[in-house]
């Protein structure tokens, strides 16, 4: 049984599970979810999603959501399909480990919040975002992306100098900021690299503009 990724083709966590399995080449079927009918809030699916959120996976019966814990998962279980992703080192896993906390951490709560106010505020709702509240979260994620510099100017990847999960978790988000606000990353020269690196890689190509 191929694996099915149920969600909605622009959405960000699900553009996140999708690089994984492009990256990993596993194979997949996408479900299309109609959020606008409130197919995410049935029995049917609340079943599978109890929170009413996307995506989730079935794969041959195991379902799993949550985006980034699917994406272990999907490392995990094919860990010799394209690059590891997941180190099983212990020293590089917890080198991971910690890259991907930064990222839930001290990237996503910035990242995600120029993201709603700059661009779902106005698709969702039809309201401007709050300048003022921009500007704070920009001057955030700035302060943030510092650390990232100084860190991405030891190492080609947030864990190490191999690519992991915890570099393609950004994508979905950094990719959008960078559409509303391009000088944020591009003022970081070891950023920008790591990130147009990350960008050009056919995972990401392959859904940037939507999963199918």
């Amino acid at each position: 049984m191929v694996l099915s990724l149920y969600g909605v083709p622009m959405s960000i966590c699900v553009k996140r599970v999708a690089v994984i399995l492009k990256e990993k080449e596993i194979p997949f079927t996408f479900v299309q979810i109609d959020r606008r009918k409130g197919e995410h809030k049935t029995p049917e699916y609340l079943e599978k999603q109890p929170f009413g959120q996307i995506p989730y996976i079935n794969d041959d019966g195991f379902v799993l959501y949550e985006s980034r814990a699917i994406a272990r998962y999907l490392a995990a279980k094919y860990p010799s399909k394209g690059p590891a992703l997941l180190p099983t080192d212990p020293t590089a896993n917890a080198l991971f480990e910690q890259a991907a906390s930064v990222e839930q951490s001290n990237f996503d709560p910035s990242a995600s919040g120029i993201v709603a106010e700059k661009v779902l505020k106005k698709f969702f709702h039809g309201l401007d975002a709050d300048e003022a509240k921009v500007a704070e979260l920009t001057k955030t994620l700035g302060g943030k992306l510092d650390a990232y510099e100084t860190i991405l100017s030891k190492q080609k990847y947030v864990a190490g100098n191999e690519i992991t999960l915890a570099d393609l978790f950004h994508l979905p988000y950094a990719s959008m900021v960078q559409g509303v606000n391009p000088e944020v990353f591009s003022s970081r020269p070891h950023v920008s690299k790591w990130l147009e690196g990350l960008q050009a890689r056919p995972s990401w190509v392959a859904v940037k503009d939507g999963v199918q």
